[in-house]
């Protein structure tokens, strides 16, 4: 698990492609503190293995379903990379649960400067727009953050400077894809109710899967 505060921008320094995955060697020195082969790092907001390490550098193998799912087939030798070391008991949680597994790539639509915040509008595919909600949580390329406003096919966030300094959101443009992670609360909710919203949560249906607690209303 990770909170969507970045720790670090690092660099992409190889990557070995192979016919449908490939290996990541990313150059970078605050998140290899205290790291040992095993350990999960969020590169973009996708959690990957550590599987070799030097001074400066790590290596993580990327899996065709991961290719599938994010943005990283366009990912270059010298592209920068948000970094995330995984969330360690007793830390601070900052930002919100971030899982590290991205529902989906979205797109910017916009980006248009408002006092002292960056608006980004993401555009989300249509089946994944159900999980955004207006002033909740969503990590986009690994930045946890707030949503601002819904619309019917995107949604934007006001980005503050210290956000856009530590990350590689404001290095981007209108037309570059992100990876998006949705709220994982609502998609365990719909996924218990059998996507199955006719006549909303009842008793019996709470009693139906076994959650009935302590609480017995009138």
């Amino acid at each position: 698990m990770f909170t969507g505060i970045v720790e670090e921008i690092g660099v992409l320094l190889r990557r070995k492609d192979r016919s449908s995955s490939c290996t990541l060697t990313i150059g970078c020195k605050k998140v290899l503190e205290n790291t040992k082969i095993g350990d999960s790092i969020a590169v973009n907001g996708t959690c990957l293995t550590v599987t070799a390490m030097t001074d400066h550098s790590f290596d993580a193998d990327v899996t065709p379903e991961t290719m599938r799912r994010t943005s990283f087939s366009i990912v270059r030798t010298g592209s920068p990379l948000n970094l995330e070391r995984a969330l360690r008991v007793g830390d601070r949680l900052g930002g919100h649960m971030v899982s590290g597994h991205v529902d989906c790539v979205g797109k910017i639509i916009s980006m248009e400067k408002e006092g002292n915040a960056v608006n980004i509008t993401f555009s989300v595919p249509d089946r994944y727009m159900r999980y955004v909600l207006e002033k909740g949580s969503v990590a986009v390329d690994g930045v946890s953050l707030t949503v601002a406003r819904r619309m019917e096919k995107s949604f934007s966030v006001a980005l503050i400077p210290h956000t856009g300094d530590m990350t590689i959101l404001l290095k981007k443009h209108s037309g570059d894809p992100v990876n998006i992670e949705c709220d994982c609360i609502g998609k365990y909710i719909e996924q218990l109710m059998g996507n199955n919203r006719e006549g909303g949560l009842t008793m019996a249906k709470l009693n139906a899967l076994g959650i009935t607690g302590g609480y017995y209303g009138k």
